[in-house]
């Protein structure tokens, strides 16, 4: 019984490392431009009254907009990468939790729940993958 197998021989390096920093830079895009979101368009005492409106204290509004802009940064530049990603999960969880009274689309009135829920495992993924090649240094990667 003869086995064919079909080797190909590479031509090119590997994508995935940096398929792994692109999705890092993403995610980090993505918290900082949350955060800021936060601070500029709806103001430090606009979303502390939203977070009391929900009933949670106002100082978990600046610990989520600390976490989106501080953890934004740090997924930029690609430092300490697999921490920055599992801490910013609870905040995307709590998000979930936030919208999960409107349904499952974010398109529907007052967003849905899939956008943050992805996020979370989209961090999760990165926190299992590391930083990639494209970090500031490789001593904080």
């Amino acid at each position: 019984m003869t086995t064919l197998t079909h080797a190909t021989p590479s031509l090119q390096p590997s994508l995935q490392p940096h398929a792994i920093s692109l999705l890092r830079i993403a995610l980090g895009v993505m918290a900082l431009a949350h955060g800021l979101l936060k601070v500029f368009v709806f103001t430090l005492p606009g979303t502390v009254g939203y977070f009391e409106s929900l009933g949670l204290p106002g100082f978990l509004a600046y610990l989520t907009i600390a976490a989106e802009v501080g953890g934004g940064i740090a997924l930029l530049l690609g430092v300490y990468t697999r921490w920055v990603s599992l801490a910013l999960v609870p905040v995307l969880l709590g998000a979930a939790w936030v919208h999960l009274g409107n349904g499952w689309m974010f398109s529907n009135a007052g967003d849905g729940w899939e956008f943050p829920v992805f996020w979370a495992l989209a961090l999760i993924v990165q926190a299992g993958l590391g930083s990639g090649p494209w970090v500031l240094s490789r001593r904080f990667a």
